[in-house]
């Protein structure tokens, strides 16, 4: 039986951003911690996280990145923020030009 089930580990992500976000400057070494901790956890006890998908090793990549963010926009999307951003905002101009 699953020890954890994802909602409960959205709320221990949702604390660990909190206390990250408590700081003034933008840190991440609390939700960097979270995926250390789970990582070595589901090494030691895998039945914990049966039916879990969430893939810890990826997301300590991304949160230990110089940008956070770019680095899911490049998983997801293949191009950073900015190039994305960028992307939207030329659209946005091309629709406006149309009509």
């Amino acid at each position: 039986m699953a020890f954890y089930s994802k909602e409960n580990l959205f709320i221990e992500f949702e604390v660990a951003t909190k206390k990250d976000k408590s700081k003034k400057k933008e840190i991440y070494d609390n939700r960097i911690q979270f995926c250390k901790d789970h990582i070595e956890l589901r090494k030691n006890n895998p039945s914990y996280y049966d039916g879990i998908d969430i893939n810890f090793s990826n997301l300590l990549s991304a949160w230990s990145s110089d940008s956070p963010l770019d680095a899911f926009y490049k998983t997801g999307f293949g191009k950073t923020f900015a190039e994305v951003q960028a992307e939207s905002e030329a659209d946005k101009l091309e629709k406006a030009s149309v009509n």
